[in-house]
């Protein structure tokens, strides 16, 4: 993960900002309050950490990668960042009222012992809040058309909402909410499906950089033959029709809140 995010961190945070919708759903399913201390793990550059500081609230980042680190450190002198993972977190047992991670799950290298990890470092009653999405709604996506083989490496690498649950059971963690998330026309933050409604976006070269399965995970030459067949449905208008194909009830994402509640 760390070579993967040392290789996009350029240019990042000019594609990858924090959205206000995601920030304020964020906000609300933490129920943070101003006296106490929570963690953005696998923070990237900071941008959700920062907006959420923003609002008065006490933050430290964690995040693998020291080039995106080093972007979240001149991004704010207020906010302590740290190197690290879900798996091994540079914090004491109980340290963090609420934890936040924003499209990062897919990345831990063990997710039991992250789920474990992140346990630890949460106080009783404490709250985690997730972003991510899952195989069964990237299945949905209309990229599947255009870039196969891309998007089959991007699903098997989802953890499915299953191996969530087993995994936050086996670290006496609860999932209390489930919330499906519908990709909206004036999204902020350009992660892969951005351009669900707006095809468009991805002819744009550096929002395809901020995209970890375009930079890191796609074959050069199916992106390629797949912008060239997606500019050709455009244009002869069959795009609709093809997208239409992938309409579905599933949501494109999902906020997954998981409690401590009751553990001691």
């Amino acid at each position: 993960m760390e070579v993967k995010y040392d290789k996009i961190g350029t240019g990042y945070n000019s594609t990858r900002q924090a959205d206000p919708y995601l920030t304020s759903r964020l906000f609300s399913l933490l129920r943070p309050q101003n006296d106490k201390l929570y963690l953005d793990i696998g923070c990237g550059t900071g941008s959700y950490t920062c907006v959420l500081a923003d609002k008065g609230l006490n933050f430290v980042g964690v995040e693998p990668s020291e080039k995106m680190l080093s972007q979240a450190k001149s991004r704010s002198q207020n906010i302590e960042w740290f190197n690290g993972t879900a798996e091994q977190i540079p914090a004491d047992d109980k340290t963090f009222d609420g934890i936040i991670a924003t499209l990062t799950i897919h990345h831990w290298t063990d997710i039991n012992k992250a789920f474990v990890e992140l346990s630890r470092v949460l106080t009783d009653n404490g709250r985690i809040v997730m972003f991510t999405s899952t195989p069964e709604q990237m299945k949905g996506y209309w990229l599947n058309h255009y870039f196969p083989k891309m998007l089959y490496s991007s699903i098997v690498q989802m953890p499915s909402l299953d191996t969530i649950q087993k995994a936050t059971d086996k670290a006496r963690l609860k999932i209390s909410g489930i919330e499906k998330y519908f990709i909206k026309g004036d999204l902020k933050d350009c992660f892969l499906y951005v351009g669900k409604n707006n095809p468009e976006r991805y002819f744009d070269e550096q929002i395809r950089l901020g995209i970890s399965s375009f930079s890191s995970l796609a074959n050069i030459d199916e992106v390629k033959q797949g912008l060239t067949k997606l500019r050709t449905d455009i244009n002869n208008n069959e795009f609709e029709q093809i997208k239409s194909q992938y309409d579905n009830d599933l949501g494109d994402y999902l906020f997954i809140t998981i409690d401590k509640k009751g553990i001691t």
